[in-house]
């Protein structure tokens, strides 16, 4: 999967991420191999967390290979950004 043509040029560093995190009001944005996706339509998204196991506002990278699903699902979010490293 690659969406870096489609990705608009905003940057968000890991504390900037770390604020969209679905709480008091906020967004949920996630990031996935330095692309951040805003979540906060999903259904399989509430209150900032997935399933009880991943959290709004995180680098899920790491995290995915343990998903039950591929990385595809994420071509269904809006992708709004990249993450600064």
């Amino acid at each position: 999967m690659d969406l870096s043509s489609s990705v608009p040029e905003r940057t968000f560093t890991r504390a900037e991420l770390a604020k969209f995190n679905g709480r008091d009001g906020q967004p949920m944005y996630i990031a996935f191999r330095g692309i951040v996706y805003d979540v906060s339509a999903s259904d399989l998204w509430s209150d900032g967390e997935h399933q009880f196991a991943h959290s709004a506002g995180d680098d899920l990278t790491e995290e995915m290979d343990l998903a039950p699903h591929a990385e595809e699902v994420l071509e269904r979010v809006l992708a709004i950004g990249r993450l600064k490293d």
